[in-house]
Formats: structure tokens, sequence, C-alpha cells
């Protein structure tokens, strides 16, 4: 039985972890009806009185709001309305990530090493967004640690690399995604294989995350994890990330 010395196996910063971030769109302009139906439809509707999507002098122009009768938000399974001071009728999609680098320090088989990094994702008058993290796994020029294609514990001792978007226990890492505000206004999830505390996975470029809706800002937490076993070469493993926001139509 050969084992790993500590000194020998390293994983040192995930170069560039999460640091790119690509929001993709189809091309041309893009823009969208507050409300539609087959023959008709309407932006930026409003009732009552003291709004006015466009008030212009000459020089200047004003979106105004001053006692709106309704505010907050309604949504069912498909639609979603937003009640209260006029907005922009411009489709949006906003991805920030902490960026920078992960340094894992030295692992061995009585260890998991572990990382988490944020995400943070909101999207307005899209049909929702779907996440992706693209990226190879770990590895020291010749050896890739073996990446997680389905969801799996973690155990030391097994050479395994995967993520996962749920607040875990063994290890004691992550959290669940956190809706900001709290309520009916945002509705990005985990897809199932990245949801489950305790399971981890990696594919390069699968759909970790979801919304089927415009929706207001949701946190994500993204959990890592290495495991290495007595065979696993030693060396310096290094790799990247991204995280790849695309809206849907």
């Amino acid at each position: 039985m050969r084992y790993i010395r500590k000194e020998s196996l390293k994983v040192f910063g995930l170069v560039g972890f999460l640091a790119a971030i690509l929001s993709l769109a189809p091309h041309g302009t893009v823009s969208a009806a507050q409300s539609a139906s087959t023959h008709y439809q309407v932006n930026e509707t409003q009732f009552g009185s003291g709004s006015a999507l466009n008030n212009c002098s000459n020089t200047y122009c004003a979106k105004i709001s001053a006692g709106d009768t309704t505010v907050g938000s309604a949504s069912s399974t498909s639609y979603t309305a937003h009640f209260g001071s006029t907005t922009t009728n411009v489709p949006l999609l906003e991805v920030i990530t902490e960026g920078g680098s992960q340094n894992m320090g030295v692992l061995d088989t009585n260890l998991t090493g572990t990382a988490t990094n944020s995400i943070k994702v909101r999207n307005y008058l899209s049909n929702g967004y779907v996440l992706q993290i693209a990226g190879a796994a770990p590895n020291q020029g010749t050896h890739s640690l073996t990446a997680l294609t389905s969801p799996t514990t973690s155990h030391r001792g097994a050479e395994q690399f995967g993520i996962n978007f749920a607040a875990n226990t063994a290890p004691a890492i992550g959290s669940n995604p956190v809706q900001i505000p709290s309520g009916s206004y945002s509705f990005g999830a985990a897809t199932p294989d990245y949801a489950t505390p305790d399971l981890f996975k990696y594919v390069d470029g699968d759909v970790v995350a979801r919304s089927t809706k415009s929706s207001g800002e949701t946190d994500y937490t993204m959990s890592m994890i290495i495991n290495v076993s007595n065979v696993t070469p030693g060396g310096h493993y290094n790799t990247s990330f991204s995280a790849v926001a695309v809206p849907t139509y």
C-alpha cells in the first residue's frame, strides 16, 4: 500500500475561481411587454393618479410615482406581477460572484478539502434563467481528480471531486439558496442533482440552478469537496471555473 506524504499533495488556489462571468442573450434588441395576449399587449400599465412612465421637458425626462394605490407582488405558476412604482421595460440578467482564488491546503486520505463560493443571480422581464458551472476538475498536469458524475456522499480515502448548493452536515459546509427579498419575489432554486444535502456531483457545464420566471435576487452558496486516495498522484492541483447564466424567453 502506498501512502501519500502530506507535503507531496497540495491543492493550490483554484485559479480564477468563478472569476469569469458570462451573460448570454439572443442577438439583437430585446424588449418585453408587461402584459400580452394573442392580439394585444400593454407596457408599463398603471392605475390611479400620480404616476407617469415618461414625464419630459425639453431637456430632462423622469419616471414619477406618487400615491400608488397598490404595492407588492403576485405570482402564479407561469406569471409574476409587481405593483407599485413604474419600472423599466428593458430585460435584465445580473450575476455577481466573489471571484478570486481558493487555497484548499495540503490534503491526505484522512481529511476532506472544502471550499465555498457565493453566486448571486437576479433577472427581470424574461421567462427565467439557467445557471451553469463550467471548468475541468482539478489536475496537476498529468492527472485529474475523479469528478463525481452522479450525486454521491463524501468518502475520505476515495478520490472524489464534487459540488452542491445545499446546507451540508458531512462535511459541515454550505447553505441552501436564499431569496432576497424573502416572500413571493424570488424563485431561483438548485437543480435536483445539486440540491440534496451531503450529496455531491460535478459534470462540466451542468445546469446547477434555474428560475422559471422573472425573479428577484437569489443568493447561491456553491460548496466544493475534494477527497484523495492512496494512489492519487502527488502534486499541485489547480483549475478554474466560470459561472454561466443564460436567460430563457
